[in-house]
C-alpha cells in the first residue's frame, strides 16, 4: 500500500509536467555546428589555422631533428663509443623536453586565441538566437551539441540550427550583441535562460604533438 501512496502523486505530477510542456514552444540547436558554419566562424577557423601554421612548422622541424638523432643512435649501436651514444641520448632527452614545453606554450596560446575569437562570435550568435526565439514564439532554445546535454530525443522539425546560420549570415554586417552582462559558454542557449554557456571552439588542428606523448 505504501508504494501506491507514492506512485499516485508521481503520476499526477508527470501529467502536470506533460501538460506544461505541451503549452510551451521549444527548439533545439547544434550551437557548435552553427558557429562553425557561419561565414564568421569559417573565417575565424581559417585565421587560427593561418596563425598556427608557422609555429607548427617550427615544431615539426624540431621533431624531425629529434628523429634524426634517434636514427643516428640506432644505426650506431655497434659502431659508436659509449660516450658518444650517451651524448646523443642526452641530446635527445633535452630536445624532447624543450619540444614538450614549446608544444604546451603553443597550445596555450592557441586556446587563448580561440576563446578571444569565440567570445565575440558567441555574443553575436546569442543575439540572433534571442531575436529568432522571440519572433517565432519559442519559450526555450536548448543546445544539444554536447553529449552531456540531457536530451534523449529531439525531432528534426524543431532543430533551428540551419535557420540560425542563415539569419546570422544575413545580418552579420550590422550584428549587435545581446544585453550587457550576458556571456556565452558551452551548453544551453535559452532566450530567458537560467544558465548560459559558450560554444565550443571551431575545430582547428593543434601543433604536432611532441615525442613521448604516445
Amino acid at each position: 500500500m505504501k508504494s501506491k501512496v507514492f506512485v499516485w502523486p508521481l503520476l499526477a505530477l508527470a501529467g502536470t509536467m506533460g501538460a506544461q510542456a505541451q503549452s510551451q514552444k521549444i527548439a533545439v540547436i547544434q550551437l557548435q555546428v552553427a558557429i562553425a558554419q557561419t561565414k564568421d566562424g569559417q573565417k575565424a577557423a581559417a585565421e587560427l589555422e593561418s596563425k598556427a601554421g608557422p609555429k607548427k612548422k617550427e615544431l615539426d622541424q624540431k621533431q624531425s631533428d629529434i628523429n634524426a638523432l634517434k636514427e643516428q643512435l640506432q644505426k650506431g649501436q655497434n659502431t659508436l663509443s659509449e660516450s658518444t651514444k650517451n651524448e646523443i641520448y642526452n641530446n635527445i632527452q633535452q630536445k624532447t623536453k624543450s619540444l614538450q614545453r614549446d608544444y604546451d606554450d603553443a597550445q596555450a596560446d592557441m586556446d587563448q586565441e580561440q576563446q578571444r575569437l569565440l567570445q565575440t562570435l558567441g555574443q553575436k550568435i546569442l543575439a540572433v538566437i534571442e531575436r529568432y526565439a522571440r519572433d517565432k514564439g519559442y519559450s526555450m532554445v536548448v543546445d544539444v551539441s554536447s553529449p552531456q546535454t540531457p536530451v534523449m530525443y529531439a525531432s528534426p522539425s524543431i532543430d533551428i540550427t540551419k535557420d540560425i546560420i542563415e539569419l546570422y549570415d544575413q545580418n552579420a554586417p550590422a550584428m549587435s550583441t545581446p544585453s550587457a552582462g550576458k556571456s556565452v559558454t558551452p551548453g544551453l542557449a535559452n532566450p530567458t535562460p537560467a544558465r548560459q554557456q559558450a560554444p565550443a571552439p571551431p575545430a582547428t588542428k593543434p601543433p604536432t604533438k611532441p615525442p613521448g606523448s604516445n
